[in-house]
């Protein structure tokens, strides 16, 4: 794989919130189960302590919204389910990153109410200021806001790597192929091979 220079490199963990990977989460039937059975979260925790022991920086993307939900837009069946269970509320328990992959000191923290972490954010300008060049991708789904949010960094300029065991989605077929689309557009690695590099 291409080097990487963990002084300019940046790894964000997509949607490592309870609302998503639990059991017990909205979107937890969905993605619980490939997450727990492919021991995904073990991979994005090597793969953010490997970024942190270089340097490098970590950043966590979650959806959170504010009672009421006046920043939701219902466009989608799955922001609509948001509302009418009374997901992703700020300050609430499953809102939170999951202890697997809890931030530590130094890590940052993007608050977002759409599908992708760039959208509507201050990602790109945090990233920037860092001197950052390349982004990877640990998260869920796969083929939801992690390419979503990988396309937004190949837009503003960034080289992107999908970590592609710290990924996962519904079911293996979904992952698989979105990995091959990434995979055109960037790069894809496993964690033994990022944290090799990382490493030099």
């Amino acid at each position: 794989m291409q080097e990487i220079d963990p002084a300019r490199t940046a790894v964000v963990g997509v949607h490592w919130q309870h609302e998503v990977v639990s059991p017990d989460g909205i979107f937890g039937p969905l993605f619980a189960e490939q997450v727990t059975r492919h021991n995904v979260p073990s991979y994005a925790a090597r793969v953010a302590d490997a970024v942190r022991s270089r340097d490098g920086l970590v950043v966590y993307t979650r959806v959170a919204h504010r009672p009421g939900y006046p920043d939701l837009i219902t466009n989608t069946p799955s922001f609509a389910v948001i509302r009418q269970k009374q997901a992703f509320l700020e300050g609430t328990p499953k809102t939170r990153i999951i202890d697997e992959v809890a931030p530590q000191v130094g890590d940052v923290l993007i608050t977002h109410v759409r599908l992708t972490g760039f959208f509507g954010t201050d990602l790109d300008t945090i990233l920037r200021r860092r001197g950052v060049n390349t982004v990877l991708f640990t998260g869920v789904a796969t083929n939801l806001s992690v390419t979503g949010t990988a396309f937004e960094a190949i837009n503003h300029g960034y080289r992107t790597l999908i970590v592609s065991d710290a990924c996962t989605a519904a079911t293996d077929d979904a992952h698989q192929a979105s990995l091959a689309t990434l995979d055109q557009l960037g790069q894809v690695a496993t964690t033994d091979d990022v944290v090799r590099s990382l490493r030099g």
